[in-house]
């Protein structure tokens, strides 16, 4: 009997501890519960932070580039894409690979969906101009990157771009001092992008102030085959000019010194030296190849890029002051440095190479680091 009771009252015990449990269970959930509902609250109240970017429904933005198919816009879009997740915002991005139709196209639907924000990359004509008008019109914000003035005259809009003069003027300044100045030379370069357009001018004066300086070739298309085209036109320069009569080549665009590297390469031309401009992982990897000629390159980090002009995007949602114009400073990439590292250097540890490479706080407002620590 003793034993009966003894069974009953631990079994009345177990009961007690099973309600228990679960009512500390149910105590944890509502705690989740309440804590989401306070992350909530906190983001609303984050302080200095732009109304704009404390309301339950995100900014919505569209990142939109003609150009594509290599490494640089890829890094560009991933720079955009990762500042515009950091400050909470939903991002989508396009690239046109060159195709003008699908990158008028894009840039109208994103108008249409009633995004927010836009930022353009390499609009080149006019009707770009015009799609941008109508985006302003629709009370959409814009940034463009490596587009024609002419987008100035659309109220509202920035226009950023690399340091195009300062990037063809690194390369250029390395090729005299290297090559001197009575260089035989090739030229690889392409009219119709306003980034082309600036470097080129740099290229012009450099030979003006060097009348000896001889270009004996020059070659340029833009298109999804752009580096196979470079690769195939400077195979065919080395079969007419023997060794000796081509010094360097200055390729104004990482996908032609990616061609005319390869080039070079096959034909086992390496005396000749590639001074060019931008870079990727890809390049840095040819660039410190055993016996490649890719010497040196002038270059902003892509990545970079792409998230300054989502930090200026968002200055623009948030209602603050935006520059005009805007241009990033440039680098001088040496193939002697990224060798002399001892071990091989990608776009992440291009900054123990290059002092300062990946980084700025252009742009970068205290209540974006509120943002970004909230997450």
């Amino acid at each position: 009997m003793k034993q009966t009771k003894l069974f009953s009252l631990l079994l009345a015990v177990l009961f007690v501890l099973f309600l228990a449990a679960c009512g500390s269970s149910n105590d944890d959930t509502t705690g989740e519960e309440a804590g989401k509902d306070s992350d909530t609250t906190n983001k609303a109240n984050l302080e200095g932070v732009p109304e704009a970017f404390t309301k339950e429904e995100p900014l919505k933005i569209m990142v939109v580039r003609k150009i594509g198919g290599d490494d640089h816009t890829a890094q560009f879009l991933a720079g955009a894409q990762q500042e515009a997740q950091a400050l909470g915002m939903e991002v989508d991005t396009f690239s046109a690979n060159g195709d003008t139709e699908k990158f008028h196209n894009t840039i109208q639907q994103a108008i249409d969906q009633d995004y927010d924000g836009l930022i353009i990359s390499h609009g080149d004509d006019a009707a770009t101009v015009e799609l941008v008008t109508a985006a302003r019109e629709k009370g959409m914000e814009v940034v463009t990157f490596d587009s024609i003035p002419d987008l100035l005259e659309v109220d509202g809009v920035t226009l950023t771009s690399q340091n195009d003069e300062e990037l063809a003027k690194l390369a250029l300044d390395k090729l005299v001092e290297e090559q001197g100045k009575e260089a035989k030379i090739a030229y690889l370069w392409v009219d119709g992008f306003p980034p082309m357009v600036r470097r080129n001018n740099i290229y012009t004066q450099v030979l003006e102030e060097n009348p000896n300086i001889e270009e004996l070739e020059r070659f340029g298309v833009a298109n999804d085959n752009t580096t196979v085209d470079t690769q195939n036109a400077v195979a065919a320069w080395l079969n007419k000019y023997p060794e000796g009569e081509i010094d360097a080549i200055f390729a104004t665009w990482d996908a032609f010194a990616t061609g005319a590297t390869r080039a070079l390469t096959e034909a086992g031309r390496d005396e000749i030296a590639i001074y060019g401009i931008d870079v990727s992982n890809a390049d840095l990897q040819l660039m410190q190849e055993e016996g490649s000629p890719w010497k040196y390159t002038a270059a902003v980090d892509p990545k970079l890029i792409g998230s300054v002009n989502v930090r200026l995007l968002a200055k623009k949602l948030a209602g603050e002051e935006t520059p005009q114009e805007y241009s990033l400073e440039a680098s001088l990439i040496s193939q002697e440095d990224l060798n002399a590292s001892g071990e091989e250097v990608n776009m992440e540890t291009l900054q123990d190479v290059i002092d300062g490479w990946g980084e700025t706080d252009a742009f970068l407002e205290d209540w974006m680091i509120t943002l970004k620590e909230a997450k």
